[in-house]
């Protein structure tokens, strides 16, 4: 059974989960294994069959070209940004992540298979409580005309509000806000794809990168429409699907965060930059809850959404 209620305790997987796909990036198949983790483990991607693990934070990243990579001497997985919002969607605190290629499989561009694998799995809560970074005074980062910013959120949890701006067709100057729920992110942004310019997918190609991106993962824009035959799930879906990318980007934070997000053209630089500056900004931030050492046990299931 689905539960909308929120939960202060952390959650898990109730079970172990995989799917299958291709790397938008490297254009390999990929296989993702996704299984549960005690209290206090956070979101840990590994290689399937590998030693080397990696705590999905910040501190991690090791580029922003396209894409966000987790990298540490030998051991890198790529595109993370898609499952890490709906892990935080839906407000999965503990996983243990293996993937079977590079990167995690980029499946329709969206987050919508993760989510039904997530459902598939279900929520347990555990026996501990959850950590959060609750924001206390602003933060700002700037690059030319862009930027992006958390302040306090008065009335707890995080909403967002993104605006991004291309010069071209059919995108042009879009703006949207929301409060994050489990049932708002299902709602509003976990289906909206990642979307990209026929004449940037030819250039990459040339360079071999992009090699996995198609009409069934990417929107194609050419000449002031989308290509895809099944046209838009959205109207906005374009400013959606940013939202997307906030939300997986802000999860590297290592916990929620309590706040209000605002940003103009940003972009994943932008929104790690905005992370570390947060987190080097001891007085700008509150962190309350729980303890980050794995100590306890499922306690209940309660379903998908949180």
């Amino acid at each position: 059974m689905t539960s909308h209620r929120p939960t202060r305790t952390q959650t898990t997987l109730g079970a172990a989960v995989a799917l299958d796909g291709v790397g938008a990036h490297s254009g390999l198949a990929s296989r993702l294994l996704l299984t549960p983790a005690e209290a206090g483990s956070g979101i840990v991607f590994s290689r399937l069959g590998g030693v080397d693990a990696l705590r999905a934070e910040a501190r991690n990243v090791s580029s922003t070209d396209l894409c966000v990579r987790l990298g540490a001497g030998a051991a890198s997985i790529s595109t993370i940004e898609h499952l890490m919002a709906a892990l935080r969607g839906l407000r999965v605190d503990n996983v243990a992540i293996e993937v079977d290629g590079p990167e995690v499989p980029a499946m329709d561009g969206s987050a919508a298979a993760f989510v039904a694998a997530i459902d598939e799995a279900g929520i347990v809560a555990l026996d501990a409580p959850r950590r959060a970074i609750v924001i206390r005074a602003p933060v700002r980062v700037a690059d030319g005309a862009a930027w992006a910013e958390l302040a306090p959120a008065p009335a707890g949890g995080f909403s967002m509000d993104v605006e991004i701006s291309y010069a071209a067709a059919p995108i042009g100057r879009m703006r949207r806000r929301m409060r994050l729920t489990p049932a708002s992110f299902r709602a509003e942004i976990a289906r909206a794809r990642t979307f990209g310019f026929l004449s940037d997918a030819e250039r990459l190609w040339r360079e071999g990168r992009a090699l996995g991106a198609s009409l069934d993962n990417t929107i194609v824009l050419s000449e002031g429409r989308a290509l895809n035959p099944q046209g838009l799930r959205f109207a906005d879906e374009f400013v959606r699907h940013k939202m997307l990318d906030v939300l997986g980007d802000l999860a590297l934070a290592s916990a929620p965060i309590v706040g209000a997000f605002r940003s103009y053209r940003g972009g994943h630089r932008l929104n790690l930059a905005l992370v570390e500056t947060l987190l080097a900004a001891p007085s700008a931030f509150a962190i309350v809850g729980g303890e980050r050492r794995p100590r306890s046990r499922p306690a209940a299931r309660i379903g998908a959404s949180g």
